[in-house]
């Protein structure tokens, strides 16, 4: 759902010095340092000789129908520990220096999102993406799981599914594949070609001909 913070321009505007800022970053750390200051860190995927290798096991088969879709058939942001749901869970781990309040909300921290290089400081302006989005998700096979299952891939912290990043980059991506849309930053595009392929494998997912086209093309350049 889209959401409106302040006016369109001052947002735009603030969106592209702090991407500017966090390319920067990111530049002069890998630059000094080896890596960006502050990194998203899901669970690392395969190598991407590794992914090729699951990419090559997984059925081809034309994207199922939406119908009977729905959100709520993939419960998420469940509660993982103590008073902290999913997403809060995401927050902390991909954010630097998050503090939390009692009902484990983060209150501060900065966010690097990989997807576009950019940073932020406010939880508000950082989605948790399903890496597979789980419309995509329902097309591909899980139309057919019980919900149990479909729960367990929607806050799944044990695989490369979730990753803290910029909201309307995420909401640019919608239920995507990868044949439709790419992280904008070009860098990434093989991580997350490998974060893909290791959640379709890990849950039994199909893929249609331009997606794993494409796939196979972006993990042949790693």
């Amino acid at each position: 759902m889209f959401r409106l913070r302040g006016t369109a321009v001052r947002r735009r505007l603030y969106a592209r010095r702090v991407s500017v800022l966090g390319g920067l970053t990111a530049l002069l750390g890998t630059l000094f340092l080896g890596a960006p200051t502050a990194q998203a860190a899901p669970p690392a995927p395969p190598s991407a000789s590794t992914a090729r290798t699951y990419l090559a096991s997984l059925t081809v088969r034309a994207e199922g129908s939406l119908d009977g879709y729905s959100r709520d058939k993939f419960p998420h942001w469940i509660t993982q520990s103590g008073t902290c749901n999913t997403r809060e869970v995401v927050l902390k781990r991909d954010g630097t220096n998050v503090v939390t309040d009692s009902s484990c909300a983060a209150t501060s921290g900065s966010w690097y999102s990989p997807y576009d290089g950019a940073t932020w400081r406010a939880a508000s302006d950082v989605d948790i993406d399903h890496v597979v989005p789980l419309a995509e998700a329902w097309r591909s096979g899980a139309s057919s799981w019980t919900t149990s299952r479909r729960q367990d891939l929607a806050n799944d912290l044990t695989r490369a599914q979730l990753i803290a990043v910029t909201d309307n980059v995420n909401q640019s991506k919608g239920d995507q594949d990868p044949a439709e849309w790419m992280p904008p930053r070009t860098a990434y595009h093989c991580t997350y070609a490998r974060m893909w392929v290791w959640v379709k494998y890990s849950y039994g997912l199909t893929v249609d001909s331009a997606e794993k086209s494409k796939l196979t093309s972006v993990l042949n350049g790693c």
